[in-house]
């Protein structure tokens, strides 16, 4: 019967090993590192830029954290045990150039290279969160990027409570909520955010007791205020996203000429009856929304949802997908909807997904930021722009 160290020398000469100087150098053109250690040691230290997959998950993460298979990997454990081990299954799985660094990270950190401190959570935010950080697409350096994060929401009724919820679930770091309306029992039906208790609350104040009781890592700031050209860049500067809850067209306009001067990505959604729609509007990778519609349609064409009703499960359904393509973006996870646009049709159950371009008769763009005047639209929602 095989002992261990006929495994590892049967495993070792399979594989190629290299020191940690020939390592350091083919990583420096282009290997990608591999860390197979256990979560608490890779939290002690590693080196820059290393994926983290832990030699009891590799196969069933590698193909998903390193997808080309022709892309050369340097695998590398505590002492070199382990990271041959891991070599030899890379190559068994197919992957063309697979290394073992011998001595591992405990002598690459004895001679002196260079390493760094991983982000780290505490115990009570490991178990918190321990769903995403199995996720190799997110684990714990994503799950420290979404508690760094910087979202704020325009409003807290029908599409800012599921996706203030879910932001906050996830761990966003700061949720910021514009909203200046109270409380009203006719709330209820679809503004989860809320309860009865609070009819007569602010709507910030009511959104902000919901959220910290849900999530103590999330600081929740509240702007009881009317979002307007005087104040919108002071409140947004600062944001790396906006959740896009407003349900009139002049707070859409002038949240996207803000938005488009000052670079910061919005995701928008709408609902109407049994529909709705959502998009990511990002001034530096897509279209926004003048590109979608540069001009309002007639108010008898488009009455709000006090006018005409909204299915009351219908804004749970659009806000939780905003709040999936914040996290997206927030992470660069997947394909976020820039320009295109995802829309809903609940009776017959349709997802429909539709491209937007950007159209070249809006001026309100990036390049032409510091052009961009901010102004209150009143009604008459073309651009302003100093052309002087």
């Amino acid at each position: 019967m095989a002992t261990f160290r006929d495994l590892l020398a049967s495993a070792k000469a399979e594989i190629t090993e290299v020191t940690t100087e020939v390592a350091a150098q083919h990583a420096a053109d282009g290997h990608i590192w591999l860390d197979v250690r256990e979560p608490d040691e890779y939290a002690e230290g590693a080196i820059e830029g290393a994926i983290h997959i832990p030699r009891g998950h590799l196969e069933a993460q590698i193909e998903a954290r390193i997808p080309d298979k022709s892309t050369p990997v340097v695998v590398y454990c505590a002492g070199g045990v382990r990271s041959a081990f891991a070599a030899r299954t890379l190559g068994e799985l197919g992957y063309a150039t697979v290394e073992s660094m011998d001595g591992g990270f405990g002598r690459w950190k004895d001679e002196g290279r260079p390493w760094r401190q991983p982000a780290s959570l505490s115990a009570e935010q490991q178990n918190r969160y321990k769903r995403h950080l199995l996720l190799p697409e997110v684990g714990v350096e994503g799950q420290k990027k979404l508690l760094d994060a910087r979202v704020l929401l325009l409003g807290a009724g029908g599409l800012g409570s599921p996706a203030a919820l879910y932001l906050a679930a996830a761990g966003v770091g700061t949720i910021g909520i514009v909203d200046m309306d109270d409380v009203d029992a006719s709330n209820l039906q679809r503004q989860i955010l809320h309860n009865i208790d609070r009819i007569g609350d602010r709507k910030v104040d009511s959104a902000k007791k919901t959220l910290t009781m849900l999530n103590p890592d999330v600081d929740v700031v509240t702007y009881d205020t009317r979002l307007s050209a005087e104040n919108i860049i002071d409140i947004i500067s600062g944001y790396d996203v906006i959740v896009d809850g407003a349900d009139n067209f002049p707070s859409r306009y002038v949240l996207n000429d803000a938005s488009v001067k000052l670079g910061i990505p919005v995701v928008h959604g709408s609902i109407f009856r049994f529909e709705g729609m959502v998009s990511v509007f990002h001034p530096l990778e897509g279209p926004t929304y003048r590109d979608m519609v540069p001009e309002p349609p007639p108010a008898e064409l488009a009455p709000s949802c006090a006018e005409a009703g909204v299915l009351g499960v219908l804004p749970g359904i659009i806000g939780s997908i905003q709040a999936l393509e914040t996290i997206k973006v927030i992470l660069g996870l997947g394909d976020a909807l820039i320009g295109r646009i995802l829309s809903v049709d609940t009776t017959e159950m349709e997802f429909r997904v539709f491209n937007l371009r950007r159209d070249p008769a809006n001026r309100v763009t990036w390049e032409n930021r510091d052009l961009i005047q901010v102004r209150d639209l009143d009604g008459l929602c073309a651009p302003w722009l100093d052309d002087h």
